[in-house]
């Protein structure tokens, strides 16, 4: 599992998310290919291609899924040591106020 889906509180994340930091559009075809481990220029050559072949269907099913599936959320992505200071941290400011 990248680096990217993995979740420091709960582990790896599970479902399917729109992944916006890798998108060029929605992050629809992003967010396909982390979950289902493809390639993501493969993802989006057969996107390419169904819209091509198949223009009105693939643009309906790709909006669609864009307004289903919801965003990645937002994950911290250093390291356990660096994740526990800050956090620490960050509760002891809040106690001292």
């Amino acid at each position: 599992m990248s680096q990217r889906t993995w979740n420091i509180d709960f582990g790896p994340l599970r479902g399917l998310y729109r992944d916006r930091d890798n998108a060029w559009v929605f992050g629809v075809c992003a967010g396909m290919a982390d979950r289902f481990r493809f390639r993501l220029g493969t993802v989006r050559v057969i996107a390419v291609i169904c819209l091509v072949l198949f223009f009105w269907l693939t643009v309906a099913i790709y909006i669609g899924a864009t307004m289903l599936i919801q965003e990645k959320p937002l994950i911290y992505s250093g390291t356990r040591t660096e994740y526990e200071f800050w956090r620490r941290n960050h509760r002891d400011h809040w106690s001292r106020l």
